[in-house]
């Protein structure tokens, strides 16, 4: 059975929502389609949730990995940026791709390897730029994976969850990147909107540097 919401002349077009699909279906599905496709997937125990990324949703979520980026080089480590890779644990029966994920404390360990959730730690960092509403519960996707920390971007604001026994809980600070303004986040995002995405990045950087030096001395 498919279930939509209805359609908004002054909202994007809903997820389609598959009910029913057993994992062998959505195994069999995901075969056939490869990965050459637009749309995402969110999988929870016979629920298929099938959206389209729009520009709104794929601006701050580039935005956002640039800054990774641009933390890991002034604090000079690795991180792996995976994208939107398909997170799965067929045992869970759940299955999600994020906007983007990021190995960081757990880089070295999955260093070059194919990712295989049985075997392997999750991703350290899940983002989320949020623009459509979820007919699935994603955080409880990741928090089932064991996802450490999850970003959404909402509202212009960047809200950061530690994992938790129950799920995940807002933090004041990233466990990743302590050093990250969360506060701040929003306004670089916004800057892009009028100086440029790069310039934002450099201003963000420099952002960085500067706290870096006061913590150090």
């Amino acid at each position: 059975m498919v279930t939509t919401r209805p359609p908004s002349p002054l909202s994007p077009s809903p997820p389609i929502v598959l009910r029913g699909v057993s994992w062998p279906t959505y195994k069999t599905l995901m075969a056939e389609v490869g990965g050459d496709r637009a749309w995402r997937i969110a999988y929870d125990r016979g629920v298929l949730e099938l959206r389209m990324p729009l520009e709104e949703h794929e601006e701050p979520k580039g935005l956002l990995e640039s800054f990774v980026e641009a933390i890991a080089d002034e604090l000079e480590i690795e991180v792996r940026k995976l994208g939107s890779l398909t997170l799965e644990r067929e045992d869970l029966a759940r299955a999600v791709e994020p906007d983007s994920c990021f190995y960081i404390q757990n880089e070295a360990a999955v260093r070059g390897r194919k990712i295989d959730l049985s075997n392997d730690p999750p991703p350290d960092l899940v983002i989320e730029s949020d623009y459509t509403n979820s007919s699935v519960n994603k955080q409880s996707i990741y928090a089932a994976l064991g996802v450490p920390e999850l970003w959404r971007y909402t509202h212009q604001r960047l809200l950061v969850y530690a994992r938790v026994e129950d799920g995940y809980e807002e933090q004041n600070s990233s466990l990743a990147f302590p050093s990250l303004p969360i506060d701040e986040v929003g306004s670089f995002i916004e800057q892009s909107r009028t100086l440029g995405q790069r310039s934002a990045v450099r201003l963000f950087r420099q952002r960085i540097q500067a706290i870096l030096k006061e913590q150090r001395g």
